[in-house]
């Protein structure tokens, strides 16, 4: 793994953590109106990345939109309503008829179904290494969740969760090689908090927005601020780093996270059950990092199979990241060594190829 890849893990794995401990966030939120609630979330942190673009990018974000297409502002539109909107709302719903533990257990099926899709996506075979990482990973969030009491509805509610989580993760990757993780965040943030409110007026009517108490404010801007600007940007930086299928190998982390806070406000326990699924969950996501691999045990940096890799990389517009990968490429400064199926080239006797060639008319030597 080299240091470009090791960011992107640790920024993933962060944005992860994060998401997991907004779920005490989200208990105290019960009673606030949900699609108001994530109007006003959404659109408090699409005005914050929106300040922190003006102070920070080079480039003008107004100008940058301006080139995107058609079909990119409806998949940036879908990304919003199923990823974010959709997510959160298939959420509730599973937990209005179902234990909290059976989303969690769906949505914790998120990396198998991003380990298939993502390189189908670049057109290329998934990867075994990561199939059987994101298998212990899913196995862990099981074992650290358990299983509850639910019913068809929540069944169903709790498949939609594990849709809106893939599709965060999928529905992105074509549009954030040209927004960027920053752009790309604030824009969705806009998009999801106008179908918030579209929502929030179709179900409430009226009574879509309330005053949120004093224990609600902190809660919806921690949601905004922290969960949604910082988690979000992390995300799609770690992504754009290891590619869709490795970044959400660390999804997780949520329900260990999870685990871990829900005793700070008597909301569970960290048992024996949650130290083995954080330890399969670990595993999985150490082998599909490349955390174990052999080039990580000798110090070597070739690239994971399957893995974005910041070595030998050049741009082509016609793969859909841009980025096409030259594996087997000697570092600088060292010599090349010959592989299986190379062939060595030997001395090359040139005097006995070398034939007298006429001067060209009008030439003279």
């Amino acid at each position: 793994m080299n240091i470009s890849s090791l960011r992107g893990a640790l920024l993933a794995a962060f944005a992860c953590i994060l998401v997991g401990a907004s779920f005490t966030a989200n208990s105290v939120l019960g009673d606030y109106p949900y699609a108001g609630g994530q109007a006003l979330r959404y659109g408090l942190a699409a005005l914050l990345l929106v300040l922190l673009l003006a102070r920070g990018e080079r480039s003008r974000p107004a100008a940058v939109l301006r080139t995107v297409t058609r079909r990119q502002w409806g998949r940036l539109a879908l990304l919003a309503a199923i990823g974010m909107v959709g997510f959160n709302l298939a959420v509730l719903g599973a937990e209005r008829s179902a234990e909290p533990a059976v989303p969690g257990v769906f949505v914790g099926c998120a990396p198998i179904f991003v380990a298939v899709l993502a390189p189908l996506m670049d057109r290329r075979r998934p990867t075994r290494t990561v199939l059987c990482a994101a298998a212990l990973v899913a196995a862990g969030a099981f074992v650290v969740q358990g299983w509850g009491r639910t019913d068809l509805a929540g069944i169903l509610c709790s498949v939609g969760a594990l849709a809106g989580e893939v599709g965060f993760a999928v529905i992105a990757v074509p549009v954030l090689r040209p927004l960027g993780p920053k752009l790309l965040s604030a824009t969705v943030c806009g998009l999801a908090a106008a179908e918030s409110a579209c929502l929030g007026l179709v179900l409430d009517g009226s009574e879509a927005l309330r005053t949120p108490t004093g224990a609600e404010a902190i809660a919806l801007l921690w949601q905004a601020a922290v969960v949604t600007v910082i988690g979000f940007v992390c995300w799609y930086m770690g992504m754009q780093r290891i590619g869709a299928e490795r970044a959400t190998l660390f999804s997780g982390l949520i329900p260990v996270s999870a685990a871990l806070t829900a005793p700070l406000v008597d909301a569970g326990s960290y048992g024996v059950a949650q130290v083995g699924g954080s330890l399969l969950v670990g595993l999985g996501v150490a082998l599909g990092s490349g955390v174990l691999s052999r080039s990580a045990a000798t110090g070597r940096t070739d690239p994971v199979p399957g893995a974005p890799s910041a070595a030998g990389v050049e741009n082509d517009a016609r793969h859909p990241r841009r980025i096409v990968v030259h594996r087997h490429m000697t570092a600088a400064g060292k010599p090349d060594q010959p592989r299986v199926g190379d062939g060595v080239l030997g001395p090359d006797p040139l005097p006995a190829q070398q034939y007298p060639v006429p001067a060209a008319p009008g030439r003279r030597r």
